[in-house]
């Protein structure tokens, strides 16, 4: 592999920046930028040159919220590290944070370990790790310290799913008590897990068993409650708090509000919640299964509120929750009872062209696409500069983006190891032609030049996003 590389002659669209410049590349890092044309950039010389005329060039992506291989309702996660960070790279995100999960009575480290292992040597991309806390308790809660000096500087916990990974508010106080001591960052599931499983049960004994009923139990109001409660868990706590998949309305209310006080208090969003909806979920048939994730698609009328928020930064970041589960053999466990069609939605792949359509449609503008994409999660996880921008000494992750092909995105060209795409037959405008991961370059002109084991793991330090 050559030690420097030129891409010249494209658009680098960083957050902070749009400027025609040349980047030279020198073993695996960004040495330098240019403007084109210019005396500086006219004396470099490389062993290999990329030409990105008429193209953008972009930080790689930065999804901070993927699920590869998560057990889920007596089954897995239909990508594991390997085939979910090949598809990453297709799609232009050269780097996962994905959520270790500790087992009830189980130690942190256990379930650490445990990811530890099933990515180590797989993934064609960097990536990092979250920690779930199933168990709050006095051993996990010191635990947290240790996993912070290491790397592992945030940590989820859930106010749904009793029984499984839920939280009480006791617990929940506890582990933010704790991350405000050490400078780690909780994550939260915001949903009323106890009344929803009051209204799941309701729904079934009245004979409501079809896919759209998982959107009609998991209200809107109580994701609004469960958001507002957590808000005054944190503030009580005195603790910065980052609300994942953001859906409805309400909830970007609640986090707009609390934002409007001074408070440290972030939001993320995901691009199913953006571009589909309830209708999804009543498609005909068991079709609506291939829909079911949690926090649930809402009605439509909610996108506007979504990119609202996204325009005046009350939401921060675009993750993609990242969790399929094939329609065949997965999904179907739920035919008959929707409270078991396994949660979660292929995407890993699909997000960096959809926020890109969003440009296009006049949502939001190109920095803004790179910085809630890029540039913020690697900021809010801990991974900027290194990763979410192109600057000198930053990691060469960068992806070649071409803004005028038009393709459609479906089942029969993505590489998501799931057999449908949520997106099916969706035309979007702009499409991944080249990507560098730390300079060596994995997807070339549309051809995968990728490994299994290129991607390395990377400790964090804590979120450089806070106020």
């Amino acid at each position: 592999m050559s030690n420097r590389t030129l891409i010249s002659g494209g658009l680098v669209v960083t957050a902070a920046d749009e400027i025609h410049a040349d980047v030279l590349i020198e073993d695996g890092r960004i040495a330098a930028l240019a403007a084109h044309g210019t005396a500086a950039a006219e004396t470099w010389t490389a062993d290999r040159t990329i030409d990105a005329t008429g193209k953008y060039v972009i930080p790689g992506g930065v999804d901070a919220h993927t699920h590869m291989e998560l057990p889920f309702g007596g089954t897995f996660a239909s990508d594991d590290f390997d085939t979910g960070t090949r598809a990453a790279a297709w799609g232009g995100t050269t780097t996962i944070v994905d959520f270790a999960v500790q087992s009830m009575g189980h130690p942190l480290r256990d379930g650490l370990d445990a990811w530890h292992a099933k990515a180590d040597g797989k993934c064609a991309i960097d990536y990092a790790f979250h920690m779930i806390l199933s168990d709050v308790n006095e051993s996990s809660l010191k635990e947290m310290d240790l996993l912070v000096e290491e790397g592992v500087t945030s940590f989820k916990l859930f106010m749904a799913y009793p029984g499984v990974f839920y939280s009480d508010d006791g617990q929940i106080l506890r582990a933010m008590q704790r991350a405000s001591v050490n400078g780690g960052l909780i994550m939260m599931h915001a949903e009323n897990g106890i009344a929803i499983d009051v209204l799941v049960e309701q729904a079934l004994a009245r004979g409501e068993t079809d896919p759209r009923y998982h959107g009609e139990v998991r209200k809107v109001l109580l994701e609004a409650e469960a958001t507002h409660r957590a808000i005054q868990l944190a503030r009580v706590a005195d603790a910065p708090l980052y609300v994942v998949h953001v859906s409805a309305e309400e909830a970007v209310a609640e986090l707009a509000a609390a934002r409007d006080k001074g408070l440290n208090v972030f939001g993320e969003t995901c691009p199913q919640y953006l571009f589909l909806s309830t209708d999804n979920l009543a498609e005909p048939g068991f079709e609506g299964a291939k829909y079911v994730c949690s926090t649930p698609l809402r009605p439509r009328e909610h996108q506007a509120a979504l990119w609202r928020g996204l325009r005046t930064n009350d939401l921060q970041v675009v993750s993609t929750d990242h969790c399929p589960f094939c329609f065949t053999g997965q999904k179907e466990l739920g035919r008959g009872d929707f409270s078991k069609i396994p949660n979660g939605l292929p995407g890993v792949e699909n997000r960096m062209d959809l926020l890109h359509q969003a440009v296009v449609d006049g949502h939001i503008s190109r920095r803004r696409w790179i910085e809630i994409a890029c540039a913020t999660p690697a900021r809010m996880f801990g991974l900027y500069p290194k990763k979410g921008t192109i600057a000198p000494g930053a990691d060469a992750d960068v992806v070649i983006y071409d803004p005028h092909v038009q393709q459609t995105l479906s089942v029969e060209t993505q590489h998501m190891n799931v057999d449908y795409s949520a997106y099916e037959g969706k035309t979007v405008t702009g499409q991944v032609e080249t990507v560098l991961s730390r300079g060596h370059v994995v997807i070339d002109r549309r051809t995968f030049t990728g490994r299994s084991g290129h991607g390395v793991y990377v400790p964090r330090s804590t979120c450089q996003y806070l106020t």
